[in-house]
């Protein structure tokens, strides 16, 4: 008798209907312009504000990039800073070798038969009053090269981070009918109250820099007597004065901005 095998077919599982996706516009906002080299970074405004000496909004002015748009070189300013401090420090210090101090011509005692160790003079290191052994001698230079492009280089690298850091002020006249402390105080105070940094005025030490664009003898008698100040004409500014300062006061801000230009350009 013979057997029938009915062949068993599996059926595909049925696909899952598909879903429907509602399409949703999406609107995208259109990028902002970065300026190239500041992407991810804050972009700082080169527009600055002129003020007056009563505390008052002036005019405005854009920040020359080569000057204040520099990138923060902390080893270029570091080595400048010590250089600088280096050439400024004076040789004070001097001792005397045992020939060079008087006196000590004559044998204290004679060499033998005393029971005392033999000596041939008074002035010898040992003794009180003799010469000073590897003591400092002012013969010793500590100047030290800088490169004037570094120099300059360090200045505008400073101003850029003050100015980054809102440490800069413009100021479009600083001046005064005779040397007066009390009017160059009630100017500081109208200056800080206006621009917001009231540490300007009541910092008691190292508070700012004062930067005329010329020579000004009045103006200048005027802040002397404020310990926390200094004043200095542009063309002099360096980076070891701004940096042991907190803010820069610059006045009449085209002539003194000019005459950093031209230091740059050299």
């Amino acid at each position: 008798m013979a057997t029938t095998t009915k062949a068993t077919t599996k059926k595909a599982p049925a696909k899952a209907p598909a879903k429907k996706v509602a399409a949703k516009s999406v609107a995208k906002a259109a990028p902002a312009t970065v300026p190239e080299g500041f992407a991810g970074k804050k972009v700082v405004s080169m527009e600055a504000t002129i003020w007056t000496t009563a505390g008052a909004k002036g005019s405005t002015m854009t920040l020359p990039e080569e000057i204040f748009g520099k990138k923060w070189n902390a080893d270029l300013v570091h080595q400048v800073v010590i250089g600088m401090q280096a050439n400024a420090r004076p040789t004070v210090a001097h001792t005397k070798f045992r020939g060079e101090v008087s006196g000590g011509g004559k044998k204290p005692w004679k060499q033998k038969g005393t029971g005392r160790a033999r000596h041939g003079s008074n002035r010898s290191p040992i003794w009180k009053g003799g010469g000073v052994t590897h003591g400092p001698r002012a013969e010793k230079i500590y100047a030290v090269k800088i490169n004037k492009k570094m120099r300059l280089a360090a200045l505008a690298t400073v101003l850029s981070r003050k100015w980054k850091d809102g440490e800069i002020i413009f100021v479009d006249k600083i001046e005064f009918a005779k040397p007066a402390t009390k009017d160059a105080k009630l100017a500081l105070l109208a200056l800080a109250k206006g621009t917001g940094k009231d540490t300007l005025a009541t910092k008691r030490k190292n508070a700012a820099v004062i930067a005329f664009a010329s020579k000004d003898t009045i103006a200048a008698k005027s802040f002397r007597n404020i310990g926390s100040l200094m004043t200095e004409e542009v063309r002099n500014l360096n980076p070891v004065d701004l940096m042991n300062k907190k803010f820069l006061v610059i006045e009449r801000p085209t002539e003194s901005l000019a005459v950093l230009a031209s230091r740059m350009a050299k």
